[in-house]
């Protein structure tokens, strides 16, 4: 990096790319896991004493849920120890929604077939889906287009959320134990 590029580091407030686009994937990852989280206490409290299919009782919802936001507390704790890494990054913010994707779908076994629970179910499949295209080994974590996309997926994923009831405006949520984090999950997660 020249002295030049250093100046304009410097003008941008401090942050080098690298540190900017973990602002951008730490944000992401933070929000896709809160969903995870506020859907589990949703789902803890909503949850039927079995799918209307009979397929899944309530400790199973519950514990899908459950699941769900321990591997979005897991994802974001990796990306809060580690250094910053645009790929790596993308990838912890991607797991996160891919969980608040399942902990959404514990939800709708929740609420049934109700438009707002179908309607948010959707919305953090797409969030997920665009964080995935964002973490591509392509994209590396800082393609402008796909990050902004996955940013728009995920704010339309919490407005759907909240609009199904299942995220309150400023809840206190407590922290989900990530628990053992050993070297084999974070290998699977791609950590």
């Amino acid at each position: 990096m020249s002295e030049h590029d250093d100046d304009r580091v410097q003008e941008a407030g401090g942050l080098g790319p690298e540190a900017a686009l973990r602002q951008r994937h730490s944000a992401r990852a933070a929000s896709a896991a809160a969903r995870a989280t506020a859907l589990f206490h949703y789902v803890e409290q909503h949850a039927p004493s079995e799918t209307r299919d009979g397929r899944m009782t309530k400790e199973q919802i519950v514990w899908k849920a459950g699941n769900a936001a321990r591997v979005s507390a897991k994802a974001l704790a990796v990306l809060d120890e580690s250094a910053p890494n645009p790929a790596a990054d993308s990838r912890c913010a991607r797991n996160a929604a891919a969980s608040a994707a399942q902990a959404a779908q514990a939800g709708q076994l929740c609420d049934g077939d109700s438009a707002a629970a179908t309607d948010a179910c959707r919305a953090a499949i797409k969030a997920s889906q665009s964080a995935g295209a964002a973490a591509t080994a392509a994209a590396g974590g800082e393609d402008e287009a796909l990050n902004t996309a996955a940013d728009a997926d995920e704010a339309a994923a919490v407005a759907s959320a909240v609009a199904a009831g299942w995220v309150k405006p400023g809840q206190q949520l407590p922290e989900v134990s990530t628990g053992v984090r050993s070297a084999d999950l974070m290998s699977m997660m791609h950590l």
